[in-house]
């Protein structure tokens, strides 16, 4: 194969060191001939032996040296597909495109999930590679060269989705038409079939208006075998000749074909024997019917996807930003003067601000500038209790505005929207196949041609040694043989009839679609059901990894408390370093309290306070906002300090009206020499309270060491769900544990109030080491979830078995997780393991009935017990059957722990 040259657009780039750097890590990789980066451009070129290198190495390396390359993702839905050997046909050829990085085909979806160079890639290249492997793929969205969509956002994603429907819809309504077509002509093939079988021909003569019976048969049996075969024909010649493999389509073109043609050689004299235009006939019409059901549950079964875009809102009503200062009358449609106006919801830009009355859609996702109301979110979270906005508030695009009128600024528009964002994910996690799932492709990649060699050897074995084999199936303790049996045997057919009645059965009995359907069509569901309850997963395989969870690691912060941080004591010391009177007693202190008994208490409070505020005042850390702001509303003014560091883990150093002040923990004012010990007693009690306390010191210029003038305490609120989430997960057998930069005290008493056991907690843990943390408990041979919602859990979040981020979280921690919580409810943490646990079930439970079967009833044709007819529909019955035991599963509501047979416990 010669060597391709991929062209790249590298970001990340700031300097020529950088591209010297990627060419570096380019030139590591074996395969790659040469390797150029322009910073100017911000390029990349690079040749390279695709024997060797894939292009998907090429884009690993460049990440892992730091930087990133541009690439796009997108989904094709491809026609024609059969079972799991045609998915991997379709994936090999697009793998093998230039500019192809990685290509996942499903089955039980019907698409591929393509990520591609766009500069050396277009959809029309994706499109063509399909069609050179025999299927045909829904062309969407070739607008240009780089094949992106000729329009953008949520019209060109509507408009590909409109396209997939509507070719989905078109496969049911052809194989319907197919299957009727068929079932009509081989209605009379049947009653001919169960006349020679159960009346021996008592009940239609010989000849039919002088034509035997025999062309009778062939004249309905012919249309079915070129009508309804002509696919499984073209398919089998793409499959040999095309992709040099064979999948379920040459076995039923083979079952068929052996019937019919046996059947036309003894209709015209050549050979003796009974005629099988029935079955020919009917292995077809049962294979359709199959596929119309098939085709129907794969319709069904991303149903739910559907009627969540559908939910989508139309049209918004923008208004002018003088106008959305101004209130507006419940029910007024446009103003006279025109600062409202209604336009279809793809025209809203970010930054437009929208009027929402009662009962209307929020148009998109953006933030409440005026107004106050109760949201509807269930469509997006599960959650079935409205929400109450006000300004400053986000919304969800799509959700429902109860009775208040909201003004909202549009945040993200289009694609952007937490409703696509939703979607996408579920689509790329159903992209992505559990690892069970490679159990499957390696049986399927042998199946078919195992199935036609076994077929070949047993009508071999039959027709050499007929007798023998009759005598040792009848001493079965089964059912009688075909016909009887060969006619040695006391049968009524002839041994070479009886031998192409063997084969024809073996091969049509043999259903790798099952096999192919078990893991795609749960996992399909899985994640659709996760979604539903606001649970969304990246991957099937992350889905597969969740359910071995045995240890989840709970942050603190955010995770199971609220995250906001509330100014609760204020204890001020005197210049000896004792608590002043009446002042020391750590008591709770008020928005609107002046702080102290007396007005020297008062002052001395209001001092610490304020110079705590102030030094905290360039800190953007919970702790610190909650006491700027406790500060602000006691009516203290909180100026900016003249310097400011922060100390990562340990609190603040500023410089404060000519003073260095010192705010944080007990390390922080070792370190500077000021002697705390004296706030011993106050720390203890205010942290055994589960609160936050802070030591405040001055050190005066040109000294060593300082003052100690006061503690400050902040306390964070439970979440009214944590420890219910913490028994659900204990309940499971599953350890629990939480991590917080926290002191040893303060955590404890925040894990006594959830349930958590307090030697499972980790306080101290600075924000750089939490990953650090989280892999030294799994090196403990524990595979550990950790939940959090922060920038500084995103590297604990990347290392752990499972990361998973909380619905509040930061987009750096969401896009470092592999699960993401729609709310802010740790129990959902418990509903991921749930559906987890509960797709993995099903999964195995496909798997079992779909290998059960084919071991099961492989054997009983190969002996001569099954009648190709019936084979056919038993092969048809078993994919069928498969995708209703996954649909079924939809009904299942993750509250509750999953088991077989639809119960619940």
């Amino acid at each position: 194969m010669p060597a391709r040259t991929a062209h790249l657009n590298v970001t990340g780039m700031s300097c020529a060191n950088c591209s010297a750097t990627i060419e570096d890590a380019l030139a590591d990789l074996d395969g790659v001939v040469s390797a150029n980066a322009n910073y100017a451009t911000d390029e990349s070129a690079v040749e390279y032996d695709p024997e060797e290198a894939s292009l998907g190495e090429i884009y690993a390396a460049i990440e892992s040296a730091g930087y990133g390359a541009v690439s796009e993702t997108v989904t094709v839905a491809i026609a024609d597909m059969s079972c799991a050997n045609c998915a991997e046909a379709n994936a090999e050829a697009l793998e093998s495109t230039p500019g192809v990085i990685e290509a996942t085909v499903n089955y039980a979806t019907d698409e591929a999930q393509i990520r591609y160079n766009p500069a050396d890639a277009s959809r029309s290249d994706l499109y063509d590679a399909i069609e050179s492997a025999g299927y045909s793929p829904v062309r969407e969205g070739e607008g240009d060269a780089s094949g992106t969509d000729a329009t953008d956002g949520e019209s060109s994603g509507d408009a590909g989705q409109d396209a997939r429907d509507a070719a989905r819809e078109e496969e049911i309504s052809r194989q319907l038409r197919l299957t009727l077509f068929g079932a009509a002509l081989a209605a009379p093939l049947l009653l001919f079939m169960a006349d020679h079988l159960l009346l021996d021909g008592a009940l239609f003569p010989e000849t039919v208006f002088g034509v035997s019976i025999g062309w009778v048969q062939f004249l309905l049996a012919t249309p079915v075998q070129v009508v309804l075969g002509r696919p499984f024909y073209e398919n089998s010649y793409k499959a040999l000749v095309t992709n040099g493999r064979a999948n379920m389509d040459v076995l039923i073109a083979l079952g068929s074909t052996t019937a019919y043609a046996y059947s036309v050689a003894v209709l015209a004299g050549l050979v003796a024997g009974s005629l099988y235009f029935d079955t020919a006939a009917l292995i077809l019409v049962f294979i359709t019917l199959g596929n119309y059901l098939e085709a129907r549950s794969k319709g069904q079964a991303g149903e739910a996807l559907r009627k969540l875009l559908e939910m989508e809102a139309d049209r918004a009503t923008l208004v002018d930003r003088a106008a959305s200062e101004t209130p507006h009358a419940d029910g007024e449609a446009v103003d006279e003067d025109g600062t409202e106006r209604e336009v279809p919801v793809d025209e809203v830009a970010v930054g437009d601000r929208m009027k929402v009355r009662p009962g209307e859609k929020v148009p998109t996702d953006g933030v409440v500038v005026d107004g106050q109301s109760a949201v509807d979110e269930s469509m997006v979270t599960g959650e079935s209790v409205p929400v109450e906005k006000g300004e400053g508030d986000e919304v969800i695009g799509s959700t429902i505005n109860e009775n208040g009128v909201l003004v909202v600024e549009a945040t993200k528009v289009g694609a952007d929207t937490a409703l696509q964002g939703i979607v996408r994910t579920v689509k790329e996690a159903q992209s992505r196949q559990p690892e069970i799932q490679n159990l499957a492709d390696r049986i399927s990649a042998y199946f078919v041609p195992a199935v036609i060699v076994n077929a070949l050897l047993w009508g071999i074995v039959w027709f050499l040694f007929p007798e023998t084999l009759a005598g040792f199936v009848n001493a079965l303790p089964l059912w009688g043989l075909v016909a009887g049996g060969p006619a040695v045997a006391g049968g009524a057919v002839s041994i070479s009839e009886f031998a192409i009645v063997v084969f024809a059965s073996a091969v049509l009995i043999a259903c790798p679609c099952a096999l192919g359907l078990a893991t795609p069509a749960a996992t399909m569901v899985g994640t659709t059901i996760g979604a539903g309850h606001g649970v969304l997963f990246k991957g099937g395989d992350v889905l597969e990894r969740a359910k071995d969870v045995d240890t989840v690691v709970f942050d603190k912060t955010g995770t199971l408390t609220e995250g906001a941080m509330e100014l609760t004591d204020v204890v001020a010391f005197d210049r000896d370093g004792e608590p002043v009177p009446d002042g020391g007693a750590a008591r709770h202190v008020d928005p609107d309290d002046d702080l102290g008994d007396s007005d020297g208490d008062r002052d001395a409070e209001r001092e610490v306070l304020r110079t705590a505020a102030i030094a905290e005042r360039g800190s953007e850390h919970p702790l610190a906002r909650a006491i700027v702001e406790g500060a602000r509303e006691r009516g203290l003014e909180v100026p900016e300090p003249d310097d400011f560091e922060n100390v990562p883990g340990h609190g603040v150093r500023a410089t404060v009206e000519g003073e260095a002040v010192l705010v944080g923990n007990r390390k922080l004012l070792a370190d500077e020499g000021v002697d705390a010990s004296s706030a011993a007693e106050t720390m203890e009690r205010l942290e055994g309270e589960g609160k936050t306390a802070m030591l405040v010191a001055r050190v005066p210029a040109g000294t060593s060491g300082g003052d100690l003038i006061g503690v400050v305490a902040d306390a964070d609120t439970v979440k009214p769900s944590a420890a219910d989430a913490v028994a659900a997960l204990r309940d499971r057998g599953i350890d629990v544990m939480m991590i917080t930069g926290d002191n040893e005290r303060t955590a404890r008493a925040v894990a006594e109030r959830v349930g958590i056991d307090p030697e499972n907690v980790r306080a101290g843990v600075l924000p750089e080491d939490k990953s650090d943390a989280v892999e030294a408990i799994q090196d403990e041979g524990r595979q550990a979830m950790m939940v959090g919602d922060g920038v500084n859990d995103a590297p604990a979040l990347a290392v752990a078995h499972v990361g998973t981020a909380i619905g509040s979280g930061t987009d750096v921690a969401i896009e470092a997780a592999d699960v993401t919580l729609m709310r802010d409810d740790p129990l959902d943490v418990v509903k991921a393991i749930r559906v987890s646990d509960a797709t993995l079930q099903k999964i195995k439970q496909n798997l079992v009935w779909a290998l059960g079967y084919n071991t099961l009833m492989i054997p009983l044709a190969s002996l001569g017990l099954l009648q190709p007819a019936l084979a056919a529909g038993a092969m048809a019955l078993s994919s069928v059957s498969v995708l209703t035991n996954s649909l079924l599963f939809r009904r299942y509501e993750p509250d509750r722990d999953y088991r077989l047979l639809g119960r619940l416990r």
